[in-house]
């Protein structure tokens, strides 16, 4: 007698990644949903309050697939919890003075919590997604998340802040694929999305104007204010502090016989510091809200690479773990893109064993 097919939940977006995603499960015999969420937009957005990931045309894109497929294909409203969790964090983040990276946070609270946990609320035994990326187990039987085949297009670094719980419920159909192979798929069943763009940048900002959205919805972060070297002399005045970056040159309007670049920001007293190059580059930071993808607490300090941000080059890296989830990350040589509100991500080859979100310096 034939056991039952898994079933799986894919997350369907209307792009090709996703969409082959659906179509390769359902080649390996799996019984499969598709789930699209209807996720929170500006309602000032030209063209109506659609965000760029569930728009009227994504919408009818993922449908068609689905029913190409011949798979159920469902709509979670999505629009509370992601305005109060993802939007809500990306203005408190800048208010904090940091630059956040609302990815990781949205794998964090809404892919691999909300959404997952409606997924088994269908009895599905799997979340499926189509991020670059995989699965596997070790000889102990513990879950293991690695970088995507395809290196361009890795989305390891946003998926480390999933646990095992996570990952054994995680299938990523894509990610033993390059991006041209994943069109190739797409061709080969028929799928409308395979010469489909991929999306970028802030769903949830219609015009890509993360400025104008902040201005818009969090006013107090655009007041002007004092631009200082290390030493406290006054060399300018700013525009509000999330019209910059670590490491930013251009737009500072300083005069200056050397080059300067934003090398820290004091949102408690609403005033951006400027220094030379050697004063940019850090070989320490500090991450909180660590989490271990294994569950486990490394008990020593220990040699690994680390990526700064999402397209960065993994790091040689010296890592201690530090009490309250955090960790200590020193590098031999100076990094000069260290960013408070960024990941820090720990990769040992392509195994991410965990990642937490850099801190201001003290």
């Amino acid at each position: 007698m034939s056991s039952k097919p898994k079933r799986v939940v894919v997350a369907m977006s209307g792009g090709v990644d996703s969409s082959v995603a659906a179509a390769l499960l359902v080649e390996q015999g799996y019984e499969v949903i598709g789930m699209m969420m209807r996720l929170w937009s500006e309602e000032t957005m030209a063209g109506g309050a659609h965000n760029r990931c569930c728009t009227p045309d994504q919408m009818a894109d993922a449908r068609r697939i689905a029913t190409k497929l011949g798979i159920p294909f469902y709509v979670l409203d999505t629009k509370e919890v992601f305005r109060s969790t993802i939007v809500q964090f990306f203005i408190d983040q800048h208010r904090d003075g940091v630059t956040p990276n609302p990815c990781l946070e949205c794998n964090r609270q809404i892919r691999f919590t909300y959404l997952l946990q409606n997924a088994l609320a269908l009895d599905a035994d799997y979340l499926a997604t189509g991020h670059y990326a995989r699965v596997s187990k070790d000889e102990s039987g513990e879950f293991v998340l690695r970088a995507g085949i395809d290196a361009h297009k890795d989305q390891s670094y946003v998926l480390s802040v999933l646990g095992q719980e996570q990952l054994r419920h995680a299938l990523f159909p894509v990610g033993e694929f390059g991006k041209p192979e994943v069109r190739q798929i797409a061709e080969r069943f028929g799928l409308p999305t395979a010469s489909k763009k991929d999306s970028q940048d802030l769903c949830f900002i219609g015009d890509n104007n993360y400025r104008r959205f902040l201005s818009d919805h969090a006013p107090d972060v655009m007041l002007v204010g004092p631009i200082i070297r290390r030493d406290g002399r006054v060399v300018g005045e700013h525009t509000g502090l999330v019209n910059y970056t670590i490491g930013q040159r251009r737009g500072l309007y300083v005069n200056s016989l050397e080059p300067l670049f934003v090398i820290d920001m004091k949102p408690e007293i609403n005033t951006l510091v400027v220094g030379t190059a050697d004063e940019l580059g850090r070989t320490t930071l500090t991450a909180r809200r660590v989490n271990w993808v294994s569950g486990k607490t490394p008990p020593k300090p220990f040699w690994a690479e680390v990526k700064i941000r999402y397209k960065a080059a993994p790091v040689p890296a010296w890592i201690e773990s530090l009490p309250d989830d955090r960790m200590a990350v020193t590098f031999d040589s100076p990094l000069r893109d260290i960013t408070p509100g960024q990941g820090a991500v720990v990769y040992e080859g392509d195994r991410v064993l965990g990642g937490g979100v850099i801190e201001r310096p003290q």
